[in-house]
């Protein structure tokens, strides 16, 4: 089983289409995995099990998604105009942004915004930054967030 083409189109069902799989996101971002695995299968998914999904998760090196019961959800990266509610917690006392260098410029001039996602995505260690400024970038710039200090200030 294709598992990067299998992860990218649940992605962009629970990130960015939900309306188009037929399926509606609870106020944290949860949608009825029955209901998913329907529309995959509509898609082409043949056979597609709960267990598939769950292997996917399992081999992934990026935590995209989280199953819980008849429930699955996408962690990060939603573009859908209803605000997927997260419970704060307060962070460690620094995380890291991979970006493009390119970017820096404007990063400097406005601060880090989400550009047309929900959240800025952080990491809590300079290899996973690394890894997502590479998506944009072959030699990205990773930045230092001082995370606790600004959650004090409630930032």
């Amino acid at each position: 089983m294709d598992y990067k083409r299998l992860s990218k189109q649940i992605s962009y069902a629970l990130r960015h289409a939900p309306w188009k799989y037929g399926l509606e996101l609870d106020r944290e971002g949860w949608a009825d995995l029955r209901q998913l695995l329907l529309a995959l299968q509509a898609r082409g998914w043949r056979g597609l099990t709960a267990v598939d999904l769950q292997q996917m998760i399992r081999l992934s090196d990026k935590k995209r998604f989280e199953i819980a019961g008849d429930k699955i959800r996408a962690l990060y990266g939603h573009s859908i105009p209803q605000r997927i509610a997260r419970e704060p917690v307060p962070p460690p006392e620094v995380l890291f942004h991979g970006t493009a260098r390119r970017f820096v410029p404007s990063i400097r001039e406005k601060g880090l915004l989400p550009q047309g996602r929900q959240y800025v995505h952080l990491s809590v260690d300079v290899d996973t930054a690394l890894e997502v400024g590479k998506r944009h970038d072959p030699r990205p710039v990773v930045l230092r967030v001082n995370a606790k200090r600004a959650w004090n200030e409630g930032i």
